[in-house]
């Protein structure tokens, strides 16, 4: 009896690992390593490109999880406050990096502030605040068929309700029918 109700067991286990793992409600995208700056790398910006790094901020969107790659020579990378970005101070620099290539972990929402350690390289827009948000989104793959035009819809349940009822009801009937198979 106990070798049935086993392999009862772990064919519903197997069954349910694998409609969760099916299940896209449940992953995350990839976290990403970002190189600031491009192939310009973390130099000191030309006089008339002071917005070089805040330009290329706004083209990329970081989330927690994500890194900074910084690639430099003759340089540093600081991470400072606020305070210390817009004043150009690095006096007070909660991280230093000298090495000529430097990863930085994004490990938390919110604003994160660099600059460089060099002399009047922050002065001249050498400097980075990076806006993190949190977790990446889950990726959604488009349908595979063609949908028809929005007057022919119905309107359905939201995109994340489904996948969540699905999986408690499913987990609700297989734990039922193993309490059902021991008693």
């Amino acid at each position: 009896m106990w070798s049935s109700l086993l392999s009862f067991h772990g064919t519903c286990v197997l069954l349910l690992l694998t409609l969760v793992s099916m299940n896209d409600g449940f992953g995350v995208e990839a976290v990403k390593d970002f190189k600031v700056g491009d192939d310009f790398g973390w130099q000191e910006p030309g006089h008339n490109n002071t917005a070089t790094y805040s330009q290329w901020a706004t083209r990329n969107r970081f989330h927690v999880g994500d890194s900074l790659s910084f690639e430099y020579k003759n340089d540093s990378v600081l991470e400072v406050d606020k305070w210390g970005y817009y004043h150009c101070n690095s006096s007070n620099a909660t991280v230093a990096f000298n090495n000529g290539k430097s990863v930085f972990k994004l490990d938390r929402p919110g604003p994160f502030y660099f600059i460089s350690g060099t002399p009047d390289h922050c002065k001249n827009g050498q400097r980075l605040l990076v806006e993190v948000m949190g977790l990446h989104p889950i990726s959604q793959s488009p349908p595979a068929i063609a949908v028809p035009p929005d007057s022919y819809l119905a309107p359905g349940p939201l995109p994340s309700s489904g996948s969540l009822v699905s999986v408690t009801l499913l987990y609700s009937v297989l734990m039922s029918l193993i309490i059902v198979t021991i008693t």
